[in-house]
């Protein structure tokens, strides 16, 4: 198991990460990474340091299988890939600069938005179309009045039977 010999050779900066809750076992008992892998009889302290020389996402999958080999399983409430994730970032070194950079993406050229080409030339052509029928219709109003000179008055002359 664990002799004090091992536990004062690696010090004290895996306690955040040994002594981090996993989860409840079966007995409703909290369950650290430390009594975990003492579970497993694995030294907690030896295992932590194997641990933080790992990258990161070799760390993860690592501690994820040891927490799966449990006896009686992981925890139920132990959120697999999450948890391991949570748990390798407590270990002294783990940072992102410790991994390897992410592969550098090239910047994404624009790309026109071409719904908004077309809805741009649709309401240009609805605008076009509705100054036409506007124009067609005062041209029609227009030559529909049709300018009468005014009428002459006609002179009235009395009927034969109103002077009676």
């Amino acid at each position: 198991m664990t002799d004090k010999g091992s536990q004062k050779a690696l010090g004290s900066e895996f306690d955040a990460f040994l002594f981090a809750p996993i989860g409840r076992d079966k007995n409703e008992m909290v369950l650290s990474v430390a009594s975990a892998l003492a579970r497993l009889d694995l030294d907690p302290w030896q295992e932590a340091a194997s641990l933080a020389r790992l990258l990161q996402p070799l760390a993860v999958s690592r501690l994820d299988g040891l927490i799966a080999a449990l006896p009686g399983g992981a925890p139920s409430n132990f959120d697999a890939s999450l948890g391991a994730a949570r748990l390798v970032a407590l270990l002294p070194g783990q940072h992102p600069m410790q991994n390897p950079p992410p592969v550098a993406i090239p910047p994404a050229t624009a790309v026109p938005n071409y719904h908004l080409i077309v809805s741009l030339i649709v309401s240009a052509l609805f605008m076009f179309g509705a100054q036409y029928v506007m124009a067609s219709r005062e041209a029609s109003a227009s030559s529909q009045k049709v300018v009468t000179p005014a009428a002459k008055p006609v002179p009235t002359t009395p009927s034969p039977s109103s002077t009676s």
